[in-house]
């Protein structure tokens, strides 16, 4: 009797150390799964990838930098005068990703005259010193805004080709990735844009 309570007693250690390995490895699964998740919303939201292409933000950004979109920003609320953004031109999936600044916001009529840019019919005085344009291209008319649709140029304005011009034209807010907010490359450049 004594033999089989001592088995009894081992068997029943053996079934406690059981469940309880089982419960160590669930936890550990249940962290790792967590971890991953945390790590795949933060890179989705705050840390897709693009590279600049070419000198059109060159006053910004150079030809090759790398930089961060916020894509939840974006989700969260439209794309604001003077943010930058990553977008397709005509929401062509073959062609390579464009990155300009805000200027016309959806339902605005923009024009450029004499190389200022005009919203609603007032200048608009943008608050870094962009060089005066030498083309106006298709907004040397007024161009009125869809609610969807924003006027983008880029940075160095006698060298971009922006909403000015119809290989880009005008940007429909369904083709726009994010914001652009952190350069990751060159390391010397690392940090936040404005």
């Amino acid at each position: 009797m004594k033999k089989s309570a001592r088995g009894a007693r081992r068997r029943q250690k053996e079934k406690r150390t059981f469940r309880e390995r089982f419960n160590d490895t669930m936890l550990w699964i249940f962290e790792i799964a967590v971890v991953v998740l945390f790590a795949f919303v933060i890179v989705y939201f705050f840390g897709q990838a693009r590279t600049n292409v070419g000198q059109s933000m060159e006053l910004t950004l150079a030809d090759g930098d790398v930089v961060l979109l916020n894509t939840l920003n974006y989700r969260l609320g439209s794309p604001k005068r003077n943010d930058i953004i990553a977008f397709k031109p005509n929401g062509s999936s073959t062609s390579r990703t464009h990155i300009k600044r805000v200027v016309g916001l959806p339902g605005e009529t923009v024009q450029i005259i004499n190389g200022m840019i005009y919203i609603n019919g007032s200048v608009y005085l943008e608050k870094t010193d962009y060089p005066s344009m030498n083309d106006s291209g298709l907004a040397e008319e007024p161009i009125t805004l869809g609610v969807k649709e924003y006027f983008v140029l880029g940075d160095n304005r006698n060298d971009s080709e922006d909403s000015r011009y119809a290989d880009v034209g005008l940007v429909n807010s369904d083709y726009i990735e994010g914001k652009v907010w952190f350069r990751v490359s060159p390391s010397e450049a690392f940090g936040l844009i404005r």
